[in-house]
């Protein structure tokens, strides 16, 4: 692992106050509110989540039905792996942190440096601040699991240019222990019906662990999303639908929306 940058022990909250509230009072609120309206999960324990990075105006209730399905098994997970897009900073390959601790509004999240530690020999993982510092693609992940989580560490990674193959090997690095949450948005900037058309299909293809099937215009966090699958077809675990809409439905107009969905599996 390549160390580009040295920066500060906590990665302060970059979108507080945009993407969701910056107060911590209306923030847990509205994050146990969107939990509330998810009914009870019944389906087995997920060893890993899709869900969508917006703005909670328009993607919290999906998100909410992925980390909905935490409830029951809270207190047994202690290691959280998060994974997205680098939307901001350009990375070769996958970057890691340079800080103890990820803060939201609603507290620090330390991260498991251990576990990183463990990614040190892959030549595509790259130590630097630099593309973690304005990223919204993990850090609006974080508040739900604060709410529904006891206390946890967080393994940060952010995919730039990588192969779904160097996803799928960081990830069977971290397997065991952990919970993997991949975020990650589906179509940008379609019309209403198109955008359902692609989503569609790529919903179909994530469910059936079709990840060399995915591309960038079928989700932004494509990248994260197909190493994944191709770890959970692997291992012969099932993928599970949660959530499927765009901002269409939940906030905004419809003549250019962006898809959100949620998964379980497991």
């Amino acid at each position: 692992m390549q160390t580009v940058s040295q920066g500060h022990k906590v990665r302060p909250a970059a979108v507080a106050g945009a993407f969701y509230p910056g107060a911590p009072d209306r923030l847990r609120a509205d994050v146990e509110d969107f939990l509330a309206a998810v009914p009870d999960y019944a389906g087995p324990t997920p060893k890993a989540l899709i869900a969508p990075h917006a703005g909670y105006l328009y993607s919290g209730r999906v998100a909410a039905a992925a980390f909905a399905c935490l409830r029951r098994p809270a207190s047994a997970i202690e290691r959280v792996v998060v994974i997205g897009p680098a939307h901001y900073v350009a990375v070769r390959g996958i970057a890691v942190p340079n800080v103890d601790a990820f803060a939201t509004p609603l507290g620090r999240v330390p991260v498991d440096r251990v576990a990183l530690a463990a990614l040190g020999d892959l030549p595509f993982v790259v130590a630097d601040n630099g593309p973690h510092a304005p990223e919204h693609a993990l850090e609006v992940e974080l508040p739900f699991l604060q709410a529904v989580l006891g206390p946890f560490s967080l393994v940060p990674l952010l995919v730039g240019d990588a192969e779904p193959f160097d996803v799928a090997e960081v990830l069977d690095r971290l397997w065991d222990g952990a919970l993997i949450v991949v975020s990650s948005d589906l179509s940008h900037y379609l019309d209403y019906a198109a955008a359902r058309r692609r989503d569609g299909r790529t919903a179909a293809a994530i469910e059936r662990q079709a990840w060399a099937s995915l591309g960038r215009n079928d989700a932004c966090g494509f990248l994260a999303v197909a190493g994944l699958l191709r770890q959970t077809k692997s291992r012969g675990l099932s993928v599970e639908r949660l959530a499927l809409c765009n901002s269409g439905d939940t906030a905004g107009p419809r003549d250019r929306v962006v898809g959100y969905g949620a998964w379980a599996i497991g």
